[in-house]
């Protein structure tokens, strides 16, 4: 009963509504776990399968939820991987921010995760109800690869949003929860799990690839009536990998490496041909990504049963995430392109006068950590229940010390390695691209020491963080007779602040004609920079030595972050926002038999205040010192909802929703530094945030339903609608939607909102276990779940007033075969995500046609565990089995010509724990 108490604590932001004490029923103990099996209308975990489903039966709304089993019987990385089990969710591997495109995806695993078709930065994310602090830079996604999936119970995935939750989340509310002592049965237990993994990829460079890890947990309770409780668990793991890079579409868009295989004289794509299908690959880089990812972390729940009416608890979350990346690039870069007649057909094509061959290293390290603490507690009084809470949250996402160097054989001469061919790559039956070199360019690949040095490198220095408290109040009051069961009001009021800085030195070219070779960085080498495809040697760097090198190199003067004054490079991407959001609801509930009618009302003010740096001209358009300005953002939004639901005995459950959400802009949008250009002709540019940006709005209508037996069997069927108004993509730290205006020979530049769009869809997934059947057969069952969704947003351009929303397939799917029996499990399972946009106007043509795809990607997983008797459980996990590549992105929806790809191979995870 307790665990129904604690839930109730923090109804106004758990994610399924709270219901009556009379509603509780008990089930035997999962003897497996040694956890309670107990079925509760709302619930804090989920030790297995059948209490997940009995969450999603006894909801109010549509929630979809992974139990502690579900968690473990999955070789992941990560949290974001393990929602890609559920219907409606895609787990995508890199972003917009300052680790996006292939050197994110490069890292070889999930970061983020869109909800039915709304990307990250639309879905709300918790932590026992606590809202996490965004700590990412330009963009109010979470970096869910931060958390493991160990030191986690049970994971709510909330689709439909009643009065008392969040209304910022169009896509839906994530509630990462974590277990107390009252969620078990025994008086006092634990359990030590030991880990070891496995990366494929890194064995075929020669590494070793192998990680492993360490958890703990112990709860007890204790007192004359075993009123107080304590849960704690701790975590520590490591992974380490080597990925292989094919990056033609990066090479395209930073160095130009692409032309249309048919032109006219200027090099425009010729008149009849589709732009898309009319691309050519004229370079690429290739190589190998690298590094390792350190993750330790815990959480501490503390509960006090004062007595039958009140109770107190105080919750603790931490997580910390240090991860070395460094990326080795083989450069293949044109030069001197022109165009020549096809005899007297009025096309031309591309003649590449030069082929420059280069290297290029960098370091992406990265350090993040997520914090949540809460203290709260319930007072019954009566017919009312009181729930007042403080919270408490920060995270950081910063990249410390990221260095840039290269090497180039045309340091000093622009004639080297004649080329004069159209195009440089053939193509295989695995469709990846394949340079057709000389051998002299082939032979100065293979020996990068011998390579001019270009510089000593480029640092730069970026941190990004937030902080976010508040306190809440809710207040319930239960009804005997009549029916209105229940009335539900509540207060909460958050107030976070951010920072985010970027600075930049690069120091000055070497002229003395030394080579990479001689600068000592370089210590070993792999044979193959892409094993099995592409056979160049590629040099390892030594990190200590490169550090060294830039540290003795790097001085004040070379700060050059945008602008030429020392003050300005200093303070130009210098960010800071303080948010503050007041919020009240109430919602009521009706009852008629089987029927039950929920309407509520929740309003929504917030203020945000923006601090950013000005970099102004003198009256000749010279730069002079800046200042920090700052501009202001208020929103007054209501958000009405419906919510019907009709139960039909414990088997089934019908649901109806009408509810409205938002989503308020990306910091960077509304308060971007102002940045001034002049150009020849003398136009000044100034380049700023728009404080007037409106939200993103969306009505929301859901219909589903599910279905239970008593023969091991669950299923779920739904339909979903969304309007949006006022769209805004994810950009990066550009401006999105970028809007000119002009006054004489000044021109603004602007993020503004874009149009109307639309997103719906059918959701389906059945899970059955055929207990029924003959021994040994009866521990078979199967899982299958699917979604088909359609997405169309009006980015307010000319040219894209019908386009996919990002990061949304229409197709994904998940299916599953398993056999669980006397302490004996396996699970084959296969996961499945379709094409979908990841980068609008790729090229910056002003046009759909470059817009950058992710091609369908599919992983096989296979699981087996044995539960040994005296509480040992052993269990071996391997993800990708059939080693598919991990990301695979390209210009043009139906053209792999230019295209990024990454290969992360396979990883086998092995756990032993010991439960006592």
């Amino acid at each position: 009963m307790l665990a129904y108490a604690i839930a109730a604590a923090i109804s106004s932001l758990a994610l399924i509504p709270a219901a009556h004490a009379d509603d509780t029923t008990n089930a035997p103990a999962d003897q497996a776990s040694g956890k309670p099996a107990t079925t509760l209308a709302k619930i804090t975990v989920a030790a297995n399968r059948y209490d997940a489903s009995q969450i999603q039966m006894d909801a109010v709304n549509t929630v979809n939820v992974l139990s502690a089993d579900d968690l473990k019987y999955t070789a992941v990385h990560n949290v974001a991987e393990a929602l890609g089990l559920l219907p409606g969710v895609n787990v995508f591997n890199t972003g917009q921010s300052y680790f996006g495109g292939i050197d994110g995806a490069s890292r070889g695993e999930g970061m983020f995760t869109s909800v039915r078709g709304l990307n990250a930065e639309y879905n709300v994310n918790l932590i026992n109800g606590v809202n996490v602090a965004q700590g990412m830079a330009y963009s109010r996604g979470v970096q869910l690869s931060l958390l493991p999936p160990s030191g986690l119970q049970t994971i709510v995935l909330n689709k439909t949003s009643t009065a008392d939750m969040d209304g910022d989340a169009i896509g839906g509310t994530i509630d990462f929860r974590t277990p107390t002592a009252f969620d078990f049965s025994a008086p006092s237990s634990g359990s030590v799990t030991a880990s070891g993994r496995l990366e494929s990829r890194a064995r075929d460079y020669g590494d070793n690839g192998l990680g492993g890890g360490l958890a703990g947990e112990f709860q007890t309770k204790f007192g004359q009536d075993h009123q107080f409780g304590i849960y704690a668990s701790a975590y520590y793991d490591k992974r380490s990998y080597v990925n292989s890079e094919a990056a033609a579409a990066s090479s395209a868009v930073n160095d130009g490496a692409w032309q249309f295989a048919r032109t006219t004289a200027s090099g425009a794509s010729a008149p009849g041909y589709d732009p898309a299908r009319n691309l050519i690959s004229t370079g690429m880089n290739i190589g190998t990504s690298s590094g390792d990812t350190r993750r330790y972390g815990g959480n501490v729940s503390l509960d006090w049963k004062v007595d039958n009416t009140l109770n107190l608890y105080a919750r603790a979350t931490y997580g910390y995430a240090k991860t070395a990346q460094n990326t080795t690039y083989l450069q293949i870069i044109p030069a001197n392109v022109s165009y020549a007649p096809i005899g007297n057909t009025g096309l031309y094509q591309p003649v590449i006068g030069r082929i420059a061959t280069r290297f290029w290293y960098e370091t992406n390290p990265e350090k993040a950590d997520l914090a949540t603490f809460q203290v709260g507690g319930d007072k019954t009084i009566g017919g009312w229940t009181l729930s007042p809470s403080l919270f408490y949250s920060f995270g950081d996402n910063d990249r410390p010390d990221h260095v840039e160097i290269s090497a180039r054989n045309d340091q000093y001469s622009s004639a080297n390695f004649p080329y004069g061919a159209s195009t440089v790559m053939s193509y295989g039956s695995d469709n990846l691209p394949y340079p057709m070199l000389t051998p002299a360019m082939n032979a100065q690949l293979n020996s990068v020491a011998t390579m001019y040095a270009r510089r000593a490198g480029q640092l730069t220095k970026s941190y990004s963080g937030q902080e976010k408290g508040g306190a809440k109040f809710d207040a319930r009051y239960d009804f005997e007779e009549g029916p209105l069961t229940s009335v539900q009001m509540g207060l909460k009021y958050s107030d976070s602040h951010r920072e985010f800085t970027n600075r930049d030195w690069t120091t000055s070219k070497f002229n003395d004609g030394r080579s990479f070779g001689s600068l000592g960085l370089i210590d070993g080498s792999y044979a193959s920079v892409f094993p099995g495809v592409y056979n160049y040697t590629v040099p390892q760097i030594d990190q200590g030595a490169l550090k060294r090198l830039i540290a003795s190199r790097v001085t004040a003067s070379n700060l050059d972050t945008c602008s030429d004054l020392y003050v300005n490079n200093w303070n130009c991407n210098t960010q800071r926002a303080r948010e503050a959001v007041t919020a009240a609801y109430a919602m009521a509930t009706f009852k008629w038999g089987n029927l039950e009618v929920i309407p509520g009302l929740r309003f929504e003010h917030t203020d945000i205040r923006n601090t950013f740096w000005v970099i102004p001209q003198d009256a000749t358009g010279n730069e002079i010192p800046g200042h920090f300005a700052q501009n202001h953002t208020h929103y007054d939004e209501p958000l009405p909802s419906v919510f019907v639901n009709y139960r039909d005995g414990d088997g089934a459950v019908y649901r109806g929703s009408i509810w409205t959400s938002y989503t308020r802009p990306a910091f960077v949008q509304l308060g971007g530094g102002s940045q001034v250009s002049v150009s020849a002709d003398g136009l000044t540019t100034i380049t700023q945030g728009n404080p007037d940006l409106k939200p993103i709005k969306s009505l929301n209508i859901d219909l589903s339903g599910e279905w239970s037996n008593q023969h091991g069997g669950h299923a779920m069927l739904a339909g979903f609608y969304k309007q949006l108004s006022n769209y805004i993509y994810e950009s990066g730290s550009n401006p999105v939607n970028a809007g000119t205006s002009d006054a004489g020979f000044i021109r603004t530049v602007k993020p503004q909102n874009g149009g109307d769009g639309k997103v719906y869809g059918v959701e389906a997934a059945v899970r059955q276990k055929f207990q029924d059947m003959p021994a040994p057969f009866d521990g078979f069952g199967v899982g299958l779940n699917a979604t088909r969704q359609w997405t169309s947003v009006d980015l307010g351009m000319d040219g894209f007033r019908h386009e996919r929303i990002q990061n949304a397939p229409e197709l994904m799917g998940n299916a599953e075969l398993f056999y669980e029996k006397n302490g004996f499990s396996v699970n084959l399972s296969y996961h499945y995500a379709g094409s979908y946009v990841a980068t609008y106007d790729y090229f910056g043509k002003g046009a759909s046609w470059d817009n950058l795809w992710i091609r369908p990607t599919a992983r096989v997983d296979l699981h087996a565990g044995y539960a040994f008797p005296h509480g040992i459980q052993v269990d071996l996990s391997i993800s990708n089995l059939t080693k598919n590549y991990s990301y695979w992105s390209h210009v043009g929806r139906n053209n792999l010509a230019i295209s990024d790809v990454v290969d992360s191979g396979m990883t086998t995870l092995l756990t032993a724990k010991y439960s006592f």
